[in-house]
């Protein structure tokens, strides 16, 4: 339409350094150009004397904004001083407060939405604080328009609650950060870009979509933008340059063209949960439901099974997706008062909780054991092996685990680690070759032997993205979140041996990685894999539909192990 995009620069803190600020900004606008407004988030106003001195020198005319600069209101009581009402009002020339909440329209029509300070915590809430009636205030003079869209602009101080859900991860504590009313706010103003600060952090977290694909028409995107403060000593990035046209000029089809990064809305719950009711309810999960006798990983005749515990309530049982620890199986905790036992009859008494898992019997994964079945193995290494997965979702998935007794990733020798690597490297070019991506995850839960799952998935199937937010997806709907560990971060470091987890890896390197508390499915991994957003096989979800016979297994791993000479460095070690 030829309409010409408006150029802004967004801040974060400024605190009371604005004489650093409005240089930086006569810097950039030598460079490239006057800029048409500042937008600052967070605490615009210092307390020290210092910083008193500079603002008078505004105040009273002595010096000049360069930029017509809009602010929010304070974020402390400290600074409540420097505004005389909560209307907005002109504090110095070039300077304005938006005031407590409201909508600015700008002369080009843009749309800038705003609430100053933080949440209060009680009714009525300090001078520096917002309340729901004043989110509520701004939502309703905004959505009675029946065309309402969303606005350009969203500028808080406080950060969303959550945005970092489905999208790469902040460098700050998610367990404290952001609010779940500023989130909200988000989800309902639909804003192009959304500004907040706070948090000493710079965060641009990946565009996020405002509709849902295939069931809602397509909107524009949202990008959330997190600045740090002004002239912070880390160097963090507390200015953002954008050029944008207003909503009500663009081309319709221009505004909703989707970006390749687009990911899943952070503030909503997938509407699979609608359509698949009964995944909420219960969950996979191998505590409800109980399990036959002999269907393990590497198989056990029924001699072998039955004879070693004694009796009812000490059968082991392993698996290549599920596996019950290696001491007598005690039952399951199920609810107050509540277990079952072997046979699973129900009993009202509890019994004592299960030990941490020791290798005091056989493990059916130590390759040493007598119990292993060697024709399901492809690859054998100095400290690991590959073997074919029991009853596998694809002919080429298989599992990565230790020669000796490790329960989980964490606990491993850095030998051991280093040679799992090459593995890993070695299947996902041997995937590749293959036209197929690679999925890897682990369950540390109910485990006793580190068993590391690796999934091929066609790379005409899905996106790497698309895997990504199946794993989200599925997670939210069973109340679980999800964490993006940092790309350089060892799992080591948020889990100490012992813990139980559940985590995966892409093709991309993009870890994820829960903590698991409680209760957690024990299927997980592989129902998320086997679902209609990734490899579309969900009949194959369960292990049980998946039994071959003891030739098919062998026709499997002999073709698997020729398939995957060229790329088993363990020959030519």
């Amino acid at each position: 339409m030829g309409e010409q995009p408006l150029r802004v620069l967004a801040c974060g803190d400024v605190e009371g350094r604005v004489n650093a600020l409005f240089n930086r900004v006569r810097t950039i606008q030598k460079k490239s150009g006057q800029f048409d407004l500042l937008l600052c988030v967070g605490e615009f106003f210092g307390t020290t004397a210092e910083a008193e001195a500079e603002w008078q020198e505004y105040r009273t005319g002595a010096k000049k904004a360069p930029i017509h600069t809009y602010i929010l209101g304070a974020a402390s009581q400290e600074t409540v001083k420097n505004f005389p009402s909560t209307d907005g009002c002109e504090l110095a020339e070039n300077i304005t407060y938006l005031g407590r909440r409201g909508v600015f329209t700008g002369a080009s029509g843009l749309q800038i939405a705003y609430v100053s300070g933080r949440e209060a915590l009680q009714e009525p809430g300090p001078a520096h604080c917002f309340s729901p009636k004043d989110l509520s205030a701004l939502v309703a003079s905004l959505t009675a328009n029946s065309k309402f869209r969303g606005v350009d602009i969203l500028l808080t101080s406080q950060w969303p609650r959550g945005v970092w859900q489905y999208a790469n991860n902040p460098e700050v504590n998610t367990k404290f950060c952001g609010t779940g009313s500023v989130a909200s706010l988000a989800d309902k103003l639909k804003p192009r870009y959304h500004f907040a600060a706070l948090e000493g952090a710079h965060y641009e977290r990946l565009p996020y979509r405002n509709h849902m694909v295939l069931q809602e028409n397509a909107q524009h995107v949202s990008r959330f933008i997190a600045l740090a403060a002004v002239n912070n000593p880390a160097k963090k990035k507390y200015l953002y340059a954008f050029n944008i046209i207003p909503m009500k000029s663009m081309d319709p089809s221009e505004l909703v063209k989707q970006p390749q990064d687009v990911t899943e809305n952070p503030y909503r719950r997938s509407g699979k949960d609608k359509a698949e009711p009964h995944k909420l309810k219960t969950g996979f999960d191998a505590a409800e439901e109980e399990e036959p006798p002999g269907q393990f990983f590497f198989d056990l005749s029924k001699k072998q099974g039955g004879g070693r515990g004694g009796g009812r309530g000490r059968k082991r049982y392993a698996d290549g997706d599920r596996q019950q620890q290696g001491q007598p199986w005690e039952g399951e905790r199920r609810g107050p008062g509540q277990t079952h036992d072997g046979d699973g009859h129900h009993q009202g008494q509890p019994k004592q909780p299960r030990k941490p898992p020791q290798p005091t019997g056989p493990c059916w994964f130590c390759l040493a054991s007598p119990q292993v079945e060697k024709h399901l193995v492809i690859s054998i290494g100095s400290h690991c092996y590959l073997a074919l997965a029991k009853g596998g979702l694809t002919p080429r998935h298989v599992l990565v685990l230790p020669i000796g007794h490790y329960q989980s990733v964490v606990e491993l020798s850095s030998e051991v680690v280093q040679e799992m690597e090459r593995y890993k490297a070695a299947l996902k070019k041997f995937y590749k070759s293959k036209g197929e991506r690679c999925v890897l995850f682990e369950r540390n839960y109910r485990s006793q032997h580190l068993q590391l799952q690796a999934v091929p998935v066609p790379l005409d199937r899905c996106t790497t993205e698309d895997i990504k937010e199946a794993f989200m997806v599925q997670a939210q709907e069973q109340q679980m979140e999800l964490m993006e560990i940092p790309e350089h971060t060892d799992l080591k470091q948020i889990a100490p041996p012992g813990t139980p987890y559940f985590y995966v890896e892409l093709d991309s390197g993009e870890k994820l990685f829960y903590r698991i508390q409680k209760h957690f499915p024990l299927q997980f991994g592989r129902e998320v894999v086997a679902s209609e957003a990734v490899l579309n096989i969900p009949t194959r979800a369960d292990w049980k539909e998946c039994k071959q016979s003891r030739e098919e297994e062998e026709e499997w791993s002999a073709r698997l192990r020729d398939d995957f000479q060229p790329y088993d460095f363990a020959l030519d070690d």
